[in-house]
């Protein structure tokens, strides 16, 4: 038997406070993909097992729960193509402008019992709010995105003003009801060789916004994430800069090395950076993953945690081998944690 000295939520705020913990929470952030799920019912999942809370208990994974946020009213138009836009131009931002922004958007019953499981200790509670490089990109399309960035840089500046002055409504709702333990913000910005945009743009777009919203949420100790897929070593530091506290999931597949992140920004918090595509190839390399990890998770402030959903390369057996596995270096790093208090 495993004796667990900590509430969820206690062990999740400990590691990020980079305080003493007793072990690592056993967390996979994302869910998990369909089709990941159909091939486990065929390999030993019970098949009423479905829901993403089911199958957290049913691995004995910690559980959390995301409170969703409706960003767009019925009626939104949608892009013709992935990547496509909706607008081009100012003419047409005020056009769908009346579909942006929903309000009121914080249920009353959904966060009410959110907020009782917080309580009783069960759970993480996190929300999730688009970035200022995704938001302006939803509307305008990958491309034309990126040169609205030269021809109508007033245009991106006014749709996220208008999303942050939202945003700052939207925190001062839902923290009546509960104050989340950390947050994402919706922001892949990288790819597997680097970011998207420079550092001066970085500077011009995203570092204002993220300076009027992070106040509102740090000021109650809730932890701020930036989820950006890709390689984002470079671009953590301007997140820093901005008063980001940590991000995720650091893909191996891209390049990053979170000892190396961490090594630059030791104050910065990360989930995930486990890498998903060694959890097929038996024990010994996903010993070897933990073993990469555990350095950084023994300091605290690091939840590993599979470096996006887990594919459906990876068979229950694996699964299950990996679940072992982690709970094994999720103590050792507890030890680790309270030798260096």
């Amino acid at each position: 038997m495993h004796h667990d000295t900590m509430t969820t939520r206690d062990r999740f705020r400990a590691v990020m406070n980079f305080q003493p913990f007793d072990r690592l929470p056993l967390m996979e952030w994302a869910g998990w993909w369909n089709l990941t799920i159909d091939r486990w019912h065929e390999e030993g999942l019970p098949k009423d097992i479905t829901d993403g809370q089911e199958i957290r208990r049913h691995f004995g994974q910690d559980l959390h729960v995301q409170g969703w946020l409706r960003m767009h009213k019925d009626g939104m138009p949608s892009p013709a193509s992935h990547g496509a836009g909706v607008v081009a131009n100012e003419a047409d931002y005020d056009r769908v402008r009346e579909f942006l922004f929903p309000w009121p958007v914080i249920e009353p019953e959904t966060w009410t019992d959110i907020a009782a499981q917080q309580q009783a200790g069960d759970v993480a509670v996190w929300f999730t709010l688009n970035g200022y490089f995704w938001h302006p990109r939803t509307l305008l399309g990958i491309e034309g995105h990126f040169y609205a960035l030269y021809d109508q840089p007033r245009l991106v500046q006014r749709m996220n003003q208008d999303m942050v002055d939202w945003q700052l409504r939207v925190i001062e709702e839902l923290y009546k009801y509960c104050t989340p333990d950390f947050m994402s913000f919706a922001e892949d910005m990288s790819y597997n060789h680097g970011p998207m945009l420079s550092k001066d743009q970085f500077a011009q777009f995203l570092t204002p916004y993220y300076r009027q919203v992070l106040p509102a949420m740090q000021k109650h100790g809730t932890v701020t994430i930036v989820d950006s897929d890709g390689d984002i070593t470079v671009p953590a530091a301007w997140f820093a800069d901005a008063g980001v506290e940590g991000i995720l999931p650091l893909e191996r597949q891209a390049g990053v090395d979170v000892n190396e992140v961490r090594r630059l920004h030791p104050d910065m918090r990360f989930i995930g950076c486990f890498d998903k595509m060694v959890m097929n190839r038996g024990e010994a390399a996903i010993r070897t993953e933990f073993e990469r990890l555990l350095p950084s998770a023994g300091q605290g402030g690091l939840i590993i945690s599979c470096d996006h959903q887990t594919p459906p390369g990876v068979s229950y057996q694996d699964y299950l081998l990996y679940m072992r596995l982690f709970r094994e270096y999720a103590e050792q790093a507890g030890r680790m944690s309270q030798q260096t208090a």
